[in-house]
């Protein structure tokens, strides 16, 4: 049996007749001979970012978000949560050294998923409760907000017609005669 080292003494150019080339296996970003970089290269390049001073016209500047407002109601808990007020108490009760919320987090929602829907009943109750107060508040709030943007709007053309009525008050006086 012949070694494999025997087969190139015997043919010195038979990896010429391979399916692959050896460019295929220069290193990343080298060069060829031809000195140009391979399409592969290129796929593989990383895109650099322009200058500050040639991206400022093309990126759109960051929208600000509106502030919130203090005094728009808080949307209320969920069954889940309505629940979660009452398991915490009882958790801490019985593992008074567990200062961990995950902990607390974990055994609340296994608990929550094995109880049954006539279990669940009375948080869903609650919750529902609570959300139709939230309404309420909630109408009377957006009243309120659109009563005080229509009072916005009447000062604006209140005060837009007391000059024009005072013009038109001294044009009047000029042409009668004027004091």
């Amino acid at each position: 049996m012949t070694c494999p080292q025997n087969i190139f003494k015997s043919r010195p150019n038979s990896f010429l007749h391979l399916p692959f080339h050896f460019d295929h296996f220069t290193m990343k970003g080298a060069k060829s001979k031809t000195g140009a970089t391979k399409k592969g290269d290129n796929k593989l390049a990383v895109k650099r970012k322009a200058p500050a001073s040639e991206r400022a016209g093309k990126k759109p500047a960051k929208k600000e978000k509106p502030a919130k407002d203090p005094n728009k109601p808080k949307r209320p808990a969920s069954a889940f949560f309505v629940f979660m007020e009452e398991f915490r108490q009882t958790f801490k009760k019985e593992h008074p050294n567990n200062k961990s919320v995950s902990v607390v987090g974990k055994a609340g929602g296994d608990k929550w998923k094995s109880l049954s829907d006539a279990e669940k009943a009375p948080y869903v109750a609650k919750a529902e409760k609570r959300k139709t107060e939230y309404n309420k508040v909630m109408q009377a709030y957006n009243k309120k907000q659109a009563e005080g943007a229509a009072e916005a709007e009447d000062e604006d053309e209140s005060d837009k017609s007391k000059s024009e009525v005072n013009d038109d008050e001294d044009d009047e006086e000029d042409e009668s005669g004027g004091e």
